[in-house]
């Protein structure tokens, strides 16, 4: 498995993310022929810069001869209460060191784009099919998250700065370069958000601003370094849109290595971003360090309803979000027999389900505790059989297999166009997932 690390000491931003990518290999030709391929007159000036000693790759969006956000009408560092890249470099001032007030660029923001327009944009490019879905899902967390905390729909969202020609250009050119990387799965450290306090329309919010904020719900944050915003919307909704796992370091062996940089070059911090990339590696059971959570377990004994009655109302549960339902035969109080039902769900859900289970069964009372569990990590992946596309989850932990399934559903109809026996076709997804028989796999040894 082929895992990509992001270690954002520093933050994210657009331009850190393009720099990093293509540091680390991404074909400096490809990312110049999807900016150009866009339309928007765009291209890419790159080059290597020094970040407190850290030799690290640069890249700037041009339209013509001058930067993207100066020939809108941009300074650096401007920043607003509406989704925006505030100059790629966390800051309000220039990398030369002198500033604009907010005052200054309270313009109006004609050149500001809707998620329609964006969304257009993207499907008419020519772009791969992962890439461009990777975009649709940055920008769409980007109008989630605008949304909410305007409280609009998703539809009238009508973008600022990330309507801009830059920041459409870095996610875009983002979106492919990762695609080109063929990483299995991705992961991150916690996020230095930076410290101080950012202008936005409304007033001066402290670090992250409010739409960086809400893209960064669940997701470990700290704040160090210098004054300023050390993660912008975009490398917010990049970090979420490729559903890291974050940890303080990742098991695996790197094998290459690269830097990209942001604006800003404060004295004694390097404004960077390092990405990583290699093959997981495989550990023993021993070593530890199962991921867990938190969730709420619902119980209740019924011994007056019927198990049609009981199947309905863990069905419905299911469908509104429960993680699993159980139901165990029970003998209770004078001799009666009965039934336990059992769900586990998340703590947010548990008020909803629990009104579901009142309402679809006899009981009149409702145990409530909170567990932690220890999870696997889940990986659903198609794999191509003679009965076709059977999507099979695999389940591990550290680069270690603990377990591979094939979704029953897609093997019981193939089973039944190819009339062949079920187990036929599970061990048939099995063999092309390569999992005959799942192992752990041995730790490697020098």
């Amino acid at each position: 498995m082929k895992i990509g690390y992001l270690e954002c000491f520093a933050g994210l931003s657009g331009d850190m993310m393009l720099g990093a990518l293509v540091a680390a290999g991404v074909p400096v030709e490809l990312l110049q022929e999807t900016a150009a391929g866009l339309g928007l007159g765009a291209s890419l000036r790159i080059g290597a810069v020094d970040r407190s000693g850290i030799k690290a790759v640069k890249v700037d969006v041009m339209v013509g001869d001058a930067l993207a956000e100066d020939s809108a009408g941009h300074a650096h560092g401007q920043s607003h209460e509406h989704v925006h890249e505030p100059g790629h470099g966390h800051s309000h001032e220039h990398e030369h060191g002198h500033t604009h007030s907010h005052e200054e660029h309270a313009h109006e923001h004609s050149h500001g784009r809707n998620w329609r327009e964006i969304r257009g944009l993207i499907e008419a490019a020519r772009l791969e099919e992962g890439a461009r879905r990777l975009a649709l899902r940055t920008f769409a967390l980007l109008a989630e998250a605008e949304a909410k905390i305007h409280g609009m729909a998703v539809e009238d969202v009508h973008f600022h700065e990330v309507g801009n020609v830059d920041t459409i250009t870095d996610i875009v050119c983002a979106a492919v370069g990762l695609s080109w990387l063929g990483v299995d799965a991705w992961h991150a450290s916690a996020v230095n958000v930076g410290s101080g306090f950012v202008q936005c329309a409304h007033g001066r919010f402290p670090v992250p601003a409010p739409a960086t904020a809400e893209l960064l719900r669940g997701v470990p944050v700290y704040s160090a370094g210098p004054e300023g915003e050390a993660i912008t919307p975009t490398g917010a909704a990049l970090l979420r849109a490729l559903e890291c796992r974050f940890e303080a370091r990742s098991v695996f062996a790197a094998d290459v290595m690269g830097y990209g940089a942001g604006t800003r070059n404060p004295k004694g911090f390097p404004n960077v971003v390092r990405l990583s990339l290699g093959a997981a590696r495989e550990v023993s059971a021993g070593a530890g360090g199962f991921a867990t959570d938190t969730v709420t377990v619902l119980e209740c004994a019924v011994d007056d309803a019927s198990p049609q009655v009981l199947s309905h109302a863990l069905e419905m549960a299911m469908e509104q979000g429960a993680l699993d339902v159980m139901a165990v035969p029970a003998t209770m109080k004078k001799g009666r027999l009965g039934t336990l039902l059992t769900v586990l769900c998340k703590p947010q859900d548990a008020e909803s389900i629990a009104a579901l289970l009142f309402q679809e069964t006899t009981t009149l009372g409702m145990r409530r505790r909170e567990e932690q569990r220890m999870v696997l990590d889940r990986e659903i992946r198609v794999v191509e059989t003679v009965y076709g596309a059977i999507r099979v989850k695999l389940a591990g932990a550290h680069g270690v297999r603990y377990n591979a399934m094939p979704e029953y559903e897609d093997c019981r109809q193939a089973a039944r166009e190819h009339g062949v026996a079920l187990r036929q076709v599970m061990a048939a997804a099995l063999r092309a997932a390569g999992e005959d028989a799942p192992v752990r796999p041995v730790e490697e040894t020098a």
